[in-house]
């Protein structure tokens, strides 16, 4: 079984014809996706959160799926109800009720799963990890952009980062080769790619931090730098995820990337460290400023 074969060529893996076709459905895909990401991004609102939820829903569906091998209702329906219930509370600034709420979304879903028969059912402690995995993915983005003086840079500054990590690392992997990184794992990344990777988000978030003018750079490199790595680790806790469950990608939504899971690994693992750093400074109330601001 090879897991994360289309995304793993980034890393330095050999690029088949098959790999170059993927390397153009992945260019084109991210061509016509990023400039409505930024618009809705831009404009945020319920309009952003809209998009967040929308997301964190396929992400959910996709999870069930992976781990349930169908669709799960007993996941899906506590899990679809607590994001929506989430998606109320954050659009009414109430971010611990959408804290609650996937609380209690994750709890119900582990209780109607049990401990079903079945080696590939998932078991309570995967359906409390789908529903869990889906509201970081949703909350972590919509309170960052909650914040209205910060929001818009923060999210600005994890998709530079995150989209330049991508990036460098495909290309350094690819053109350097070199010793594999995790290959139980993810059998084509290298050492040279999350290096190159690592120094893509960091190029990434001092672009950002330069036009913003936030101040010092030691600070944003660092965190970028940080923010890259755990892209990184994210992108591999779903290789590993996938290589549990045996499969290829999670979904196959979009062209070249798979499904939602294979494109926003590193994104969700990154914005919700974000959102912890910014929280655990400022609060709920300006969890951005928290983040970017020192």
């Amino acid at each position: 079984m090879t897991t994360h074969d289309h995304r793993d060529s980034r890393a330095g893996g050999p690029v088949s014809s098959g790999g170059g076709r993927d390397l153009m459905l992945r260019t084109a895909s991210s061509a016509a996706l990023a400039p409505v990401v930024l618009a809705i991004t831009y404009f945020g609102g319920w309009l952003f959160l809209g998009l967040c939820v929308v997301a964190a829903g396929g992400i959910l569906g996709e999870w069930t799926r992976l781990v349930t091998d169908r669709t799960e209702p007993r996941i899906l329906g506590p899990g679809l109800a607590a994001l929506l219930a989430a998606f109320a509370f954050t659009g009414l600034h109430q971010p611990g009720g959408a804290m609650v709420v996937i609380a209690l979304g994750a709890a119900l879903a582990a209780g109607l799963v049990g401990r079903p028969p079945g080696a590939n059912t998932g078991g309570g402690v995967w359906a409390a990890g789908g529903v869990i995995y889906a509201g970081i993915a949703f909350l972590s983005p919509a309170l960052l952009r909650l914040d209205p003086e910060w929001g818009l840079t923060t999210l600005l500054f994890l998709f530079a980062i995150v989209w330049s990590t991508d990036i460098f690392a495909f290309l350094c992997g690819r053109a350097l080769g070199g010793l594999l990184l995790w290959p139980g794992v993810s059998p084509n990344k290298t050492w040279a790619g999350a290096i190159g990777g690592l120094a893509g988000g960091i190029a990434g978030g001092l672009a950002v931090a330069y036009a913003s003018n936030l101040g010092t750079p030691v600070v944003a490199a660092l965190l970028a730098l940080l923010l890259s790595a755990l892209a990184q680790a994210g992108d591999l806790f779903e290789s590993a995820i996938k290589r549990r469950f045996g499969a290829k990608d999670a979904g196959r939504l979009i062209p070249g990337h798979g499904g939602l899971m294979d494109r926003l690994d590193g994104f969700l693992v990154a914005a919700f460290a974000a959102l912890l750093i910014g929280v655990l400074r400022q609060g709920t109330d300006a969890p951005a400023r928290g983040f970017l601001v020192w």
